[in-house]
């Protein structure tokens, strides 16, 4: 019995070396493809480019994240919300000539113009927005089209 324990550790060893020497001659054969033809100087060069590259990258990441922060900053400022009606203030005559036009951001801050149209003459009002309301009196009509011009 002690004799086939010796055949098995034996072939269980034999195998061991056998796969360690494959993988030795599959590892040096991928060395020597990887490295054919350069030098050491040549390597240094290509790890030296690479590592420019790098931090080229590097910078240029910086720099897209501040502009993307300085674009949002003022992207928050513009008008996000613009809404238009047309209305009619005086039913017994004329038609919906006159309008209320509302232009908000996203803090709700902004301005509402209105145009009253009669047969004598036109009427034009700005009335300015912060946080959705104004200190003006709004009417009806530009209270609903600051309602719709809201960014949600």
């Amino acid at each position: 019995m002690n004799i086939k324990l010796e055949a098995i550790f034996i072939g269980i060893v034999i195998l061991f070396i056998l796969l360690s020497a494959f993988w030795t001659f599959r590892t040096e054969r991928r060395l020597k493809r990887f490295f054919f033809g350069k030098k050491g100087k040549d390597l240094e060069e290509s790890i030296e480019t690479l590592e420019d590259g790098i931090l080229k990258l590097k910078l240029a990441k910086e720099k897209t994240e501040k502009e993307l922060i300085e674009i949002n900053k003022k992207l928050k400022k513009s008008v996000r919300g613009l809404e238009t009606i047309r209305f009619n203030p005086f039913p017994d005559q004329g038609s919906n000539q006159s309008f209320a036009v509302g232009m908000v951001n996203e803090d709700g801050d902004g301005v509402v113009f209105s145009s009253l149209y009669s047969r004598e003459r036109m009427s034009v009002f700005a009335k300015p927005v912060k946080n959705g309301k104004s200190e003006y009196e709004l009417t009806t009509e530009e209270k609903e089209v600051l309602k719709k011009a809201e960014v949600k």
